[in-house]
Parts: structure tokens; sequence; C-alpha cells
């Protein structure tokens, strides 16, 4: 289903979901979404582990209440343009991470090939868990997998 940019604009609920608009690329919205979650990490980045668990912690549960919003007011469970997983899905994915854009440009990498392949148990998440959490979940879990590695490929290096 297509969604119009002014249908998004026009609720606080469906611009966070959107992840600010960047749900509506045309090509790889998930990717978009992803992209535009990077800006926020660097002003996060900073911040005690904590606060920045803290954080990640109001931001699922945030995203749960507006995925699931988004969603039913779509008529789609888990529209493509949603996009607030996959904010959340990178920040998890950043946990700890190494300072340097080399580690940024690898955690989107290692973020994108878990949410996109969806082993198991993204892949159930996906299929058997419904609402906004079903739609955050699986994010959540491919932030998990690709922190795991990000921090095996530091350590190994």
């Amino acid at each position: 289903m297509k969604v119009s940019a002014q249908t998004i604009f026009s609720s606080p609920t469906h611009l966070f979901a959107f992840g600010f608009g960047s749900g509506l690329a045309p090509i790889a919205p998930g990717t978009a979404g992803t992209l535009a979650a990077i800006p926020i990490y660097l002003l996060i980045e900073g911040l005690s582990l904590p606060l920045y668990l803290g954080f990640i912690l109001i931001s699922f549960l945030f995203g749960v209440v507006i995925c699931g919003r988004t969603g039913d007011a779509l008529g789609e469970h888990d529209h493509g343009g949603i996009v607030w997983d996959e904010f959340v899905g990178f920040w998890i994915t950043m946990i700890a991470a190494p300072s340097g854009w080399i580690w940024i440009a690898l955690g989107f990498i290692l973020f994108r090939i878990f949410d996109i392949w969806k082993p198991w148990p993204i892949n159930w998440a996906d299929q058997k868990v419904a609402g906004g959490l079903g739609v955050m979940l699986d994010d959540v879990i491919a932030g998990v997998y690709a922190a795991l590695f990000l921090q095996i490929i530091y350590l190994l290096m």
C-alpha cells in the first residue's frame, strides 16, 4: 500500500513510525530508515551505558505504541514504510560499539544483513508476534545479533 507524505506528516505518530519521513523512500525504506538513525546515534553515542540503554528501552516502548497505531491506521500490520523499528535495531547494534565511522558503517551493514536475512528467532518473531510488539521485536533481535558480531569483530582485531 502506497502512503502519501501528507498522511505521514499529518500525524506525529505516523511521522515517528515512518522515521521522520525516511520510510517514504520508494526503494529500500528499511535501509533508508537505518541511515536516518545514524544522526541520532551520533547524538547519543556519548551517553553513559545506563543512559544509552535507558534511551533504547524508552525508544522501544514508544515504538511498540507508534508502530502498532500506525499499522492499525494503515490497515497493514508491518507496512514497509514503518521504520522506527530499524532506528531502535540500529541503536541496539551500536551498544558499546567502538568510536569511528568504520564501526558505524560495519554496524549498519551487520544490522541490515540480519534484518533482511532473518535467521531464527528473528523470522519467528517476524511471523508470529502481532501488533506493535511484533513490528519491533524482529529488529530488536536483529540488533542483538549484529551487536554481538560487531563486538566479536572488534575483539578479533
